[in-house]
């Protein structure tokens, strides 16, 4: 049994590991797959199709236009931006975004310049922000739980902004090389000023730190903590979506009933992190235009027999 490589180490979890994640280590221990020359094998097929793709050397700037999955300067932005978009389809998490830079206006200072002004959705009510995201999924859920995190972030500003937090003041180096800095305090702002409402000072913070402090606030799961660490943290992290968690069933990099998180657990110990950017997006790119890697398709129907075999087909086994 032990040298089954579906064998998978039981998780503990508990309350400084509410999400049981494995930093460093995949539960699946006896699965060797992938390996670094597999997952070199496959980035080079997918950008022989699709381009290669690197990590822009700098931050794009907040949009009122496209959700996103994080990639904008401000980690609070990123954060709550991607809690809207989770188990929704993207053109309905853009609406979402649209409707909330209507409805609340913009900030206008630090890293969150030109996104949605999130210290008036604070103050806001819960039927109020309700109405604003209705158009996704869980619109009730996810406004509870953007409220429930604005309240704590606005709890901690103040005690970090007083204790000059070190991590902060650590974060320098990153900012230099990722051409952004962190947001500080106004001169002229109290500790209960508007401004002060961030999460930039997790720019300091290791991955598993990251990690860590974001699965701790309410309705923030693994694929999102991910996400925002991946795409606005900038440190290499296998982020799981659906596409991806897709291809490394078919691929047999993880089990077959593998779920998401155990999906990201495996790879983010497995994947070589200079792989960790290109892969996930690329997997996602290969999934949108490959008609057989679409959810809808069936195999052994006629559109799926007359249907071209993409290069990376011969890898696959969608029994998985």
């Amino acid at each position: 049994r032990l040298l089954d490589p579906d064998f998978r180490k039981q998780i503990k979890r508990g309350k400084d590991n509410p999400s049981g994640l494995t930093p460093g280590y995949t539960p699946y221990l006896y699965r060797e797959a992938p390996t670094p020359e597999a997952c070199e094998e496959i980035y080079r097929i997918l950008a022989e199709i699709d381009g290669d793709v690197k990590q822009p050397d700098k931050m794009p700037a907040a949009s009122l236009e496209v959700a996103g999955c994080g990639e904008v300067p401000c980690v609070l932005d990123a954060l709550l931006r991607t809690l809207v978009s989770s188990n929704t389809l993207m053109g309905l998490a853009d609406v979402a975004i649209k409707n909330l830079g209507r409805h609340y206006g913009t900030r206008r200072d630090g890293t969150g310049a030109g996104s949605i002004n999130w210290e008036k959705v604070r103050l806001s009510s819960h039927e109020e922000l309700t109405q604003a995201i209705k158009i996704t999924s869980c619109g009730p859920t996810k406004a509870k739980n953007i409220k429930r995190i604005l309240d704590i972030v606005h709890e901690e500003c103040p005690e970090l902004y007083r204790e000059k937090s070190t991590a902060t003041t650590g974060s320098a180096e990153k900012e230099a090389e990722s051409g952004y800095q962190t947001a500080s305090m106004p001169e002229n702002a109290s500790i209960s000023s508007p401004y002060i409402l961030s999460l930039d000072h997790m720019r300091g913070m290791s991955k598993d730190e990251a990690m860590a402090k974001f699965v701790r606030f309410p309705g923030i799961g693994i694929k999102t903590a991910a996400c925002v660490t991946l795409f606005c943290l900038r440190i290499p992290c296998f982020a799981v979506d659906t596409h991806v968690h897709r291809f490394c069933r078919w691929l047999g990099w993880i089990p077959e009933k593998a779920d998401a998180d155990n999906c990201f657990r495996h790879g983010d110990a497995k994947v070589p992190d200079h792989l960790k950017y290109g892969l996930h997006q690329l997997f996602i790119c290969h999934g949108q235009r490959c008609f057989k890697c679409q959810k809808a398709t069936k195999s052994g129907t006629m559109d799926w027999d007359e249907a071209p075999d993409r290069p990376l087909e011969h890898l696959l086994d969608r029994t998985k």
